[in-house]
């Protein structure tokens, strides 16, 4: 994974993150649009893991 591969994505994951938090905090944790969210997060957290460990 390239700098700019890797800035990116911890970009996304930063404002996924902040949107889970204001979603949760509106809606409550365990709404549909959390939990949707929420496995986004975990997808992308997954695949940088992944990627650190290629490295």
């Amino acid at each position: 994974m390239g700098d700019a591969e890797e800035k990116s994505l911890t970009f996304k994951i930063e404002q996924l993150r902040k949107k889970m938090t204001e979603t949760a905090i509106q809606q409550g944790f365990s709404s549909p649009e959390s939990i949707q969210i929420s496995q986004e997060l975990d997808h992308l957290l997954n695949l940088y893991q992944n990627q650190k460990k290629q490295k």
